[in-house]
C-alpha cells in the first residue's frame, strides 16, 4: 500500500489517556496504525487527571465546577492554534457538559470535523456520583455536532441510523481489539472451579448490579467462581464474588483467567447503542461470550456458532450451564469468537476504515477549498 503524507489531526478527546474505555479502544488504539498511513494525531483531551479523579467521587459540586470552568477556558485557549491541524477530531464531544456551544466555536475554524461517537450518547446516562446533574451533558446537542460535522464515525449500524437523520456522511467503524496483545492461551480443564467473569468501568457495572437475582442463583445452581474486573467494587448483595481492580497494564491478563465471559445488558435505549466491547475482549482472548440479545451484541454474535446469546434469566442459567458442563463447547465457541475479531473487529481493521474517512474528508475539504478560492463569488461569500 502506498504510503500516504502530511495529513495533522487535533482530536478533542473528554478524558486523559489511557483512563477511558471509549477512547482507549477507538481513537488512542488507532493512532499508531494512522501515524503509518501518515496521518498525524494530537490528543488534545478536556479533562486534566485532578478533575477526573474528582468526577467520580460523591459530592464536591464546588470544586466539580470550579474543575469544569477551568477545563473549559483551556479548551476556549485551544481555538487559536486550529490553525495547525489539516482536521478537527471530536469523540462523543468537545467538553464534558453544556449545548454545542464549543462545537460551534470550532466550526468556526473553517476546519472539516471529524465526529466520532460510540454509544447512544444522544440519552441520558451518568454514574451516580453526578447523577442529579447528568442534564447538564445536555444530551440533544449530539444532532448538533452530527449536522455541524463534514463526516460522522459511529460504532455499529443502530448508531449510524440515528446519525444519518442529520448527516448523509456516516461510517460505520467498530471499536477493535489490539489482537497482539489479547491472545488467547491454551487452556486446562481440570481446574478446581470454572471463572465466569465479567469486566467494565463503573459506570457500565450499574448493568451488572442490576442482574443480582440472575447471579445469585448462578452461584447457587452451579459450582462456579464469579470474578468482576472493575475500577469499583460492585453491589452485588448475596453474591458471592471475587473482585480484582481494573488497570491497564493488566486488564488482557485478568481477563483471561475466565473461563466464561458475561455481557448483561438491560432493554433499554442506551442498551442499543453499545459496541459490544466486552465481548469482543473476551472473544480475543478465546473466552465464550454470553451476551443480552440486544443491539451491537447480535450484530457481532451468531448464537452458538461464536458466543451465546440470550434474553430471559433462565436462559442466562441455562446457557451458562451449558458451559460450565461442556468443556469442548468452551473452546469451540471461543475458538470461533477469536477468528471473528481477527477477520472484522482488529485494530488494524478499523484503523485502515478510519484512515480512510480521514483521507477521503481531508481531501474533499481541500479540493472544495480550492474551488472557492478560484470561484469569485464562493469565495466572496465565504470572506464575508
Amino acid at each position: 500500500m502506498t504510503q500516504k503524507l502530511g495529513i495533522k489531526v487535533g482530536a478533542f478527546v473528554l478524558y486523559p489517556l489511557n483512563t477511558a474505555p471509549g477512547q482507549r479502544y477507538r481513537i488512542e488504539q488507532w493512532a499508531t496504525y494512522l501515524a503509518s498511513q501518515g496521518i498525524t494525531v494530537e490528543m488534545l483531551p478536556f479533562a486534566d487527571e485532578a478533575l477526573r479523579q474528582l468526577l467520580y467521587e460523591p459530592g464536591k459540586q464546588l470544586a466539580k465546577a470550579i474543575g469544569l470552568v477551568r477545563c473549559s477556558l483551556r479548551r476556549v485557549g485551544l481555538l487559536a492554534t486550529l490553525h495547525r491541524y489539516d482536521a478537527i477530531y471530536l469523540f462523543r464531544a468537545a467538553g464534558i457538559i453544556g449545548p454545542a456551544w464549543l462545537e460551534r466555536l470550532l466550526q468556526l475554524s473553517g476546519k472539516p470535523i471529524i465526529f466520532d461517537f460510540d454509544d447512544a450518547i444522544f440519552y441520558l446516562h451518568t454514574a451516580e456520583a453526578n447523577r442529579k446533574f447528568g442534564w447538564l451533558k445536555f444530551p440533544g446537542k449530539t444532532a448538533a455536532i452530527c449536522r455541524l460535522s463534514s463526516h460522522v464515525v459511529v460504532g455499529n449500524a443502530w448508531l449510524a441510523d440515528y446519525a444519518r437523520q442529520f448527516n448523509a456522511q456516516v461510517t460505520i467503524v467498530p471499536s477493535s481489539v489490539e489482537i497482539d496483545r489479547f491472545q488467547p492461551v491454551t487452556r486446562y480443564e481440570n481446574k478446581a472451579r470454572v471463572i465466569v467473569g465479567w469486566t467494565g468501568s463503573s459506570t457500565s457495572q450499574t448493568y451488572l448490579e442490576a442482574f443480582v437475582p440472575m447471579l445469585r442463583e448462578l452461584v447457587t445452581r452451579y459450582d462456579v467462581e464469579l470474578r468482576i474486573h472493575s475500577d469499583r467494587e460492585p453491589h452485588l448483595p448475596g453474591v458471592p464474588y471475587v473482585w480484582r481492580p481494573w488497570a491497564a497494564e493488566t486488564e488482557a491478563e485478568e481477563i483471561r483467567q475466565f473461563d466464561i465471559g458475561l455481557m448483561p445488558m438491560p432493554d433499554v435505549e442506551w442498551a442499543k447503542g453499545k459496541c459490544a466491547m466486552k465481548a469482543l475482549l473476551y472473544m480475543a482472548l478465546g473466552v465464550p461470550a454470553v451476551c443480552t440479545a440486544i443491539g451491537a451484541n447480535c450484530e457481532v454474535i451468531q448464537h452458538d456458532e461464536n458466543g451465546l446469546l440470550v434474553k430471559t434469566d433462565e436462559e442466562w442459567l441455562t446457557n451458562i450451564g451449558r458451559l460450565v458442563h461442556d468443556a469442548t463447547l468452551r473452546q469451540r465457541l471461543g475458538m470461533a469468537g477469536r477468528q471473528t475479531v481477527e477477520a472484522k473487529y482488529s485494530k488494524q481493521y478499523a484503523a485502515q476504515r478510519f484512515a480512510d474517512v480521514i483521507h477521503t474528508t481531508v481531501n474533499e475539504w481541500k479540493v472544495k477549498q480550492e474551488s472557492d478560492r478560484w470561484n469569485p463569488v464562493s469565495y466572496k461569500n465565504r470572506t464575508r
